[in-house]
């Protein structure tokens, strides 16, 4: 089955060369391309992605706040941020906002790509570069998780093991293949992750573990 991928972008050359890209690739259908995110919500119900290749900075609406309203509405719907910009609060902010993932355009098409199946899979892409500037932004803000009055948190060696994988930017098929265990068996990890630090992303439960002194 084609993955269904739909592009946000308001720089027309950028539109065009994904489009491309996406669409001579076997196993990939594109089936939207959109300048600006002003009636995201439609464009989706529209066009029915699996991944949107999602611009952050655009006129209007940006890129964290179309993200932010379509995983209210469409929380399948898997948004992979990609932006000529670094800057870590940006970062942080798109992931929290639901993205599942974050690639910077200088990347190969062949990263690109494997971006898109990886998010499509269930996974969070996010490069070793991104992953440390997310981590500089917690400690330049002095970003605070955790209250004083928490339970402990209890994690398993290998739920700390999947942890420091996922700290050190690998996605969810390197971390399988690092801790010998199927993919399914990461994500099923993951989730207990998720849940025993109350938080819904890998920046926030990289910070809380961080902070809890589990990693």
């Amino acid at each position: 089955m084609n993955i269904r991928v739909a592009i946000v972008e308001d720089n027309k050359l950028i539109r065009e060369a994904l489009q491309a890209i996406v669409g001579g690739t076997d196993g990939f259908l594109m089936v939207g391309a959109f300048a600006n995110a002003r009636q995201i919500e439609a464009d989706v119900e529209f066009c029915k992605p699996d991944v949107i290749l999602m611009d952050i900075e655009m006129p209007l609406i940006s890129g964290i706040e179309a993200t932010k309203s379509l995983k209210k509405k469409f929380p399948e719907v898997k948004v992979l941020i990609q932006t000529v910009f670094d800057d870590s609060e940006k970062i942080f902010k798109a992931l929290c906002a639901g993205a599942s993932g974050y690639i910077l355009k200088s990347d190969n098409p062949a990263k690109q790509l494997d971006a898109i199946r990886d998010v499509y899979k269930g996974g969070a892409f996010m490069s070793s570069i991104i992953a440390q500037k997310v981590m500089d932004f917690f400690v330049h803000q002095n970003v605070i998780l955790i209250t004083p009055d928490q339970d402990e948190i209890k994690l398993s060696a290998r739920e700390r093991e999947i942890l420091t994988l996922m700290m050190e930017g690998n996605d969810y098929r390197t971390i399988a293949d690092k801790s010998f265990i199927s993919y399914e068996t990461v994500r099923t990890h993951i989730k207990h992750i998720y849940k025993k630090l109350h938080v819904a992303c890998r920046a926030e439960a990289i910070l809380k573990a961080r902070q809890k002194g589990l990693i």
